[in-house]
């Protein structure tokens, strides 16, 4: 499925959160979770990020990217915390995250403030959104890549993610993180970023 910028704003927007529109690289990134699959863990990077700004000049630019928004299966079935593995909840969190290294190694989005996670125990193959088991704090959900290898994209998640929003492709996540480091830039090193649902859009944009 792919989206346009008006659908995103439409929906952001909708549900009452902050759609950025100043001048000069005031990005907007959007996750979208594939709700079509109704929960099951397909360890497929088959969610959406997107991020949407405008440039110097005044005009929008738009780009959408396959990610996951989801563990993978390796960390469902074998969580890192007994109380289960993380997912994160759809929301908007502002000023969640910074650029700087991902586990020490590369340059990533990094999780600064607060988020509020899902936390699936029952092992299933499913994930579980259950409100009762919502889990708020600092937890590394953070904002990377899959595979370093050049022009090449990770099909399966696998260890990936354990709760973080993955690119699958290599050349999508330096284009991603270009776009951010600009951002910087001019707005300073944090970065919100909002979690919403393909279910979203369909009620709040022009798809309804």
């Amino acid at each position: 499925m792919k989206y346009t910028r008006t659908e995103i704003k439409d929906t952001v927007v909708g549900m009452g959160y902050k759609y950025f529109e100043n001048n000069n690289y005031d990005v907007n990134i959007v996750g979208i979770r594939n709700t079509e699959t109704q929960g099951k863990v397909t360890n497929r990077f088959d969610d959406k990020i997107t991020i949407s700004y405008k440039c110097e000049n005044g005009f929008w630019n738009y780009h959408e990217f396959d990610c996951t928004t989801d563990p993978g299966l390796h960390w469902v079935d074998h969580p890192m915390l007994e109380k289960g593995v993380a997912i994160l909840k759809p929301g908007q969190y502002r000023k969640s995250h910074k650029i700087r290294l991902h586990g020490g190694k590369y340059t990533a989005l990094g999780q600064q403030n607060p988020v509020k996670v899902y936390r699936d125990n029952d092992k299933d193959d499913k994930y579980d959104f259950d409100e009762s088991t919502v889990d708020e704090g600092l937890f590394g959900i953070n904002i990377h890549r899959a595979t370093s290898l050049e022009d090449k994209k990770s099909t399966l998640i696998g260890k990936w993610s354990a709760g973080c929003q993955v690119i699958a492709a290599n050349k999508d996540w330096h284009e991603f993180l270009d776009i951010c480091e600009k951002a910087r830039e001019v707005w300073g090193n944090n970065f919100s970023y909002t979690l919403i649902t393909s279910e979203d859009i369909n009620s709040h944009s022009d798809k309804k």
